[in-house]
């Protein structure tokens, strides 16, 4: 299950609801002059899973702006894949096989084979680089994909409709999260994914199951000890963005336009989450059904 674990908070950031309760993973923050509605995404569906719960479709037609972790309407692939090359590639002629080991290389060698990807082509990323790689790669072969995510959808329809979008943060800080991480941090990441990587099937639809009924218990008893056995990457990915992002959430609430905020949904909830810190400010927030 570490793998697992370690996996979900990367690629999706689930969690769910805060009651066992069906309910929409989407929240209403009231300001003076305008409501800012918080909403916890899966960045990544399958086709015939995609249908959003009914309280996005609320809070995104109460909303004049979309606001996500980055601008996706303004990210510029050519441009994205300069900051991952920048920043995911080894320095100074470095190579995998050095930095990793000679066992650990097969290994990751091995599943990225596995998933389509030719070996040698990890010869020059950094570990936390090949196992985004090998993530990404493993839930497309499961028939997740980006443009069904939460974020996807929503960003057509805004272009459809004219509404502005934001972001909370930029692509070179998402990965400068991961750059920071130590050396040794960055091998066990790639390990617990390389652990993982044959067993995602069944583990995912039961945290989509949970997601989508707002079953907070079951998505910790999932997620909880895993989380916790990795402190330095849970911290780095949801702790230390979620204290970046409340103040421009916070300045949200002080405009006079409504906006849908998404981002992973594990940043919502729990010690830490974004709910927690925004009531610790004096922010209610109200789950929508």
């Amino acid at each position: 299950m570490a793998g697992s674990a370690c996996r979900w908070l990367v690629a999706l950031g689930l969690l769910g609801c805060l009651s066992a309760e069906a309910a929409s993973p989407v929240w209403a923050i009231r300001g003076a002059h305008n409501t800012v509605y918080l909403a916890g995404s899966i960045h990544l569906l399958p086709e015939a899973e995609a249908a959003l719960p009914p309280g996005f479709a609320r809070a995104y037609a109460d909303s004049a702006r979309l606001v996500m972790e980055i601008d996706l309407g303004k990210l510029d692939p050519a441009e994205a894949l300069g900051t991952l090359l920048q920043h995911g590639g080894l320095s100074g002629g470095t190579s995998l096989r050095e930095v990793a080991g000679a066992a650990r290389y097969a290994r990751a060698s091995a599943a990225a084979a596995a998933v389509g990807l030719p070996g040698d082509s990890l010869d020059h990323e950094a570990p936390w680089m090949v196992a985004l790689q090998l993530t990404e790669l493993e839930y497309a072969r499961l028939g997740f994909d980006p443009e069904q995510g939460v974020e996807q959808q929503l960003l057509r329809r805004a272009r459809a409709d004219h509404k502005s979008t934001a972001g909370l943060e930029s692509l070179a800080d998402e990965m400068d999260v991961f750059e920071a991480l130590t050396p040794d941090a960055q091998l066990r990441f790639l390990d617990m994914v390389l652990d993982d990587l044959g067993e995602t099937g069944d583990e995912t639809h039961a945290v989509l199951a949970a997601w989508r009924r707002g079953d907070a218990a079951q998505l910790a008893a999932l997620l909880a000890t895993e989380y916790r056995s990795f402190p330095a990457l849970y911290d780095a990915l949801v702790m230390d963005r979620n204290r970046h992002w409340l103040p421009q959430i916070e300045r949200l609430l002080r405009g006079d336009e409504n906006c849908l905020v998404v981002v992973g949904a594990l940043h919502l909830v729990g010690k830490g989450g974004l709910l927690e810190l925004l009531r610790r400010d004096g922010n209610a927030a109200q789950q929508l059904n």
